[in-house]
């Protein structure tokens, strides 16, 4: 079987991860997987949620979005909706219980 792309079934597609791709968040990296481009970011701030206060704990979440264009049809930025939608919503759930199940939170 050959791909559209012309890779073969088992061959995967070429990968790229660009570390410091953007300038002023704390840390930064484009990841590309063929024409897929993700950009992820971390910021930190000196704040934790009320229920964390006076644990010398930190705490890791995650914000996700998709640009208006990254699907064939144009989508509207949630954004501007003024709404998080459902799905949005549980893809920053996953990702930030996955961040924190690995995540030593007393060490931040």
């Amino acid at each position: 079987m050959t791909r559209t792309d012309g890779r073969s079934a088992a061959e995967l597609r070429p990968t790229k991860m660009t570390p410091g791709f953007l300038s002023h968040a704390e840390g930064s990296v484009l990841i590309e997987v063929g024409r897929t481009r993700v950009i992820c970011t971390a910021s930190v701030e000196d704040r934790v949620p009320p229920f964390l206060r006076n644990t010398g704990k930190g705490w890791v979440t995650a914000e996700y979005g998709m640009l208006p264009r990254a699907t064939s049809t144009r989508t509207q930025r949630e954004a501007s909706a003024g709404k998080v939608g459902g799905r949005t919503q549980e893809i920053q759930r996953l990702i930030g219980r996955s961040l924190r199940s690995v995540t030593k939170m007393s060490d931040l």
